[in-house]
């Protein structure tokens, strides 16, 4: 793992599953993809923000609105 990434778990919105994702941590901004959960496949919105190589915040959420 490089050093300007972070594991951050978090729970699935849909199957309640615990998972992670890498954030990196080397860009500053707010940041927002969708990626399918690893244990049930369903789509999860994921937006986080950096500053000065800091998680300042991070969300996880269903795409069913």
């Amino acid at each position: 793992m490089n050093y300007e990434e972070e594991e951050t778990f978090f729970t699935c919105p849909y199957c309640f599953e615990t998972i992670s994702i890498l954030v990196d941590r080397s860009v500053d901004g707010e940041m927002n993809y969708v990626e399918d959960c690893e244990v049930c496949c369903h789509p999860i919105s994921i937006t986080y923000g950096v500053s000065e190589g800091t998680l300042e915040n991070f969300s996880a959420n269903g795409l069913d609105g």
